[in-house]
């Protein structure tokens, strides 16, 4: 007897499970104005600033380190590298080469901006500010 009771439970359990499921797989997503991800801007920009990585950002936690060994660290630990711009930190995606050969160091960066990710685009080194 008490085995038919729970078997029914566990029946009617998944059975409503399954209905809420269905249910809220028809719904219309509706996600209200401010919670849409950001747009890719239609022109490139371009930025400049350190490259770090999306962890440390301008502050590396790794002591003993110069900023480029920190950098190349934590992305091979799983981060993704990083544009330190004034007190900003923009995620990088794409070109991953040029920006291991310019960790801990300025370059400028042309790319679509989402949100706080650029989309890489192009990396060079920054140009020398004139004394």
């Amino acid at each position: 007897m008490k085995t038919r009771r729970t078997v029914a439970n566990t029946i009617a359990f998944l059975t409503f499970t399954t209905m809420l499921m269905a249910a809220q797989m028809q719904m219309p997503a509706s996600t209200p104005e401010g919670s849409k991800p950001a747009k890719a801007s239609a022109a490139p920009k371009t930025l400049t600033g350190t490259v770090s990585d999306a962890m440390c950002g301008a502050h590396h936690m790794e002591k003993g380190k110069s900023a480029a060994e920190c950098t190349r660290d934590c992305v091979k630990k799983g981060t993704k590298y990083a544009l330190v711009v004034g007190k900003k930190v923009y995620t990088l995606d794409g070109h991953e080469a040029e920006l291991d050969k310019l960790a801990g160091e300025r370059a400028t960066v042309k790319g679509s901006l989402m949100g706080e990710m650029v989309m890489v685009e192009s990396v060079t080194a920054a140009k020398k500010a004139a004394k």
